[in-house]
């Protein structure tokens, strides 16, 4: 489709292109139309050059994969220019953010175990003022509690990160948020627990689920062995039992690809603008609208979503989508009910691959917030958003 082409262009190289004087924030490039610079195909190394043909091939709204390509392109977890020790007070807060307890202690240990403070860890922990927190640590936690609890990042909070940073740690950063985010969505979806003997360290309300398996302490059954297992080299234990945590509940899906063929193009488009209007995505939520409306999602159905609405006398899977994606990313918390009207609806393989989907768009959400794309010149944005 046409206009799917000119948002990949305009995300990376359509130059001359020129904006409607006026249209864009001060702060945004007038042919990239948001805060970073167009990217040409010479600018990235070679071994970078398939994932821009990709981006430029896309049959689908593709500004967050051109984003992304501003950044390094290498193991952000493990060998990103960041740095572990910031990488995870990155991920921590992201954790804290979306009260994801089982991404949160699996961290932490990691990051004591690399040398993050322990006194910046309970600020994180307890979400304390970041009185007396300097540097890029301090940079980092503000990028992350604004980010994650405003779906935006302020003009300032950008131009400090920006000069902290650099534009290339910056998307970095932006890019682990999001994939942790993501993660995040998988672990709350099937209320993954911490592991037996395993203390939960973030001050949430807690009482031990009554719809969790004993062996996997997520929703699932625990997968038959052998399991891949590690010990973390940094504090030498075990980075997380076998058998539990996000790998192990993905494992359950059949893949993204065949997602389409088994639930069909209609459902994942309803997936998408929820998951889109949970997170103010403009951007998301005006691209995807075309489509969802090609792919049947009822006008009525629409309009409704995007007031925030829920209305009655929905078919049964429809409403239980809704509700699941407003659990899930407003409350940070799917119940037993919703969860079993989800995988009543849908079974197992097909709700593990709906939610890596929503868990997809909740990453992009991330990103394009973060540097504040903005539609393509002559689209009119279709969301009414704070």
């Amino acid at each position: 489709m046409e206009w799917v082409r000119v948002v990949a262009l305009a995300a990376c190289t359509l130059v001359g292109q020129t904006a409607v004087a006026g249209q864009l924030p001060d702060d945004a490039h007038p042919v990239s139309r948001n805060r970073l610079p167009p990217l040409e195909r010479q600018d990235l190394d070679p071994s970078r050059h398939e994932a821009f043909d990709a981006v430029m091939r896309a049959e689908g709204p593709s500004a967050s994969a051109a984003l992304r390509l501003h950044g390094s392109g290498t193991d952000l977890r493990f060998s990103g220019p960041l740095g572990r020790p910031l990488t995870e007070v990155a991920i921590l807060i992201t954790a804290r953010e979306i009260d994801q307890l089982y991404e949160w202690a699996m961290h932490e240990l990691d990051g004591l175990a690399v040398g993050v403070d322990e006194v910046l860890i309970d600020i994180i922990r307890h979400r304390e003022p970041l009185d007396g927190v300097g540097g890029s640590e301090a940079v980092i936690m503000e990028v992350g509690r604004e980010l994650l609890s405003t779906h935006t990042l302020s003009a300032d909070t950008y131009a400090r990160a920006l000069a902290r940073l650099g534009q290339t740690n910056l998307v970095d950063l932006i890019v682990l948020i999001g994939n942790y985010v993501s993660t995040g969505a998988t672990l709350t979806a099937f209320n993954q627990q911490m592991p037996m003997g395993w203390r939960q360290s973030l001050p949430l309300p807690f009482a031990l689920p009554d719809d969790i398996h004993a062996d996997s302490r997520n929703r699932l059954p625990l997968r038959p062995g052998p399991y891949r297992t590690s010990v973390n080299a940094l504090y030498g234990r075990m980075a997380s039992p076998g058998g539990i945590g996000p790998g192990q509940i993905r494992a359950y899906g059949e893949g993204r690809g065949t997602l389409e063929d088994r639930v069909g193009r209609r459902t994942m488009m309803l997936a998408i603008l929820a998951t889109a209007r949970a997170h103010d995505s403009q951007y998301d939520w005006t691209m995807h609208e075309p489509l969802a409306r090609e792919a049947g999602v009822e006008p009525t159905l629409i309009e409704a979503m995007r007031l925030g609405e829920r209305p009655a006398g929905l078919a049964e899977a429809d409403d239980a989508l809704l509700a699941f994606a407003e659990e899930l990313f407003d409350d940070n918390n799917v119940s037993a009910e919703t969860y079993r009207r989800m995988e009543t609806a849908l079974g197992v393989p097909d709700l593990v691959d709906l939610v890596a989907l929503m868990g997809a768009h909740a990453a992009d959400a991330a990103v394009l917030a973060a540097f504040d794309q903005r539609l393509p010149e002559g689209v009119e944005p279709r969301l009414p958003t704070p």
